[in-house]
């Protein structure tokens, strides 16, 4: 019954369940979820409404490099939520179009999971130095990284992170400053 108590992977009779995608991920003892359930919950309120984000009437070539560099930063600041979602699905757009990422993160997944049940029924020991939770991950990933180099997993990550750049970038820099913006930038001195 000790071996359950330090299991990572179920929840304390005293502790609610935290639901979502968030409640569901592996985090260490005493977190439950909560941290990243409030982040996500701090991000999905803080959302703009999409019909604005998307509204073309809003978008307009900037005038010189000076309000391309405003537009960027307070586009970024203002709209800061709505890109992390675009961040995430175009991550999840990779993950599931690409059945082999698919399968490399199946394994990293698998391979965790063994490594963390056979850590429950006696302590993990290589080389004689006990593993913590850190190295357990490590040597998952470990296990796994052939499998993410056959699915092209470095390839996933500069595609996702150049798409998001090229969307983001170009909402930021196109999508015009709202009313409250538009009067401080021209009230700031020269």
């Amino acid at each position: 019954m000790e071996g359950k108590a330090a299991d990572a992977f179920t929840v304390d009779a005293g502790e609610p369940a935290a639901g979502g995608l968030a409640g569901r991920l592996w985090l260490p003892k005493g977190l439950s979820g909560s941290v990243a359930k409030e982040w996500f919950d701090r991000r999905r309120a803080a959302i703009r409404p999409w019909a604005g984000f998307v509204d073309q009437r809003k978008f307009s070539k900037p005038r010189n490099f000076a309000e391309l560099c405003q537009r960027v930063l307070r586009n970024l600041d203002n709209y800061q939520s709505n890109y992390i979602f675009i961040f995430l699905g175009l991550i999840l757009y990779c993950i599931i179009s690409s059945p082999m990422l698919l399968v490399a993160l199946a394994v990293f997944v698998g391979a965790f999971y063994i490594i963390h049940l056979r850590s429950l029924e006696s302590k993990l020991v290589v080389f004689g130095r006990e593993l913590t939770g850190g190295h357990q991950m490590g040597l998952a990933g470990a296990v796994s990284l052939p499998v993410f180099w056959l699915a092209g997993a470095g390839t996933a990550v500069f595609w996702v992170l150049g798409a998001t750049l090229a969307v983001i970038g170009s909402h930021a820099a196109f999508h015009e400053l709202e009313g409250a913006d538009v009067e401080e930038l021209l009230m700031e001195p020269v």
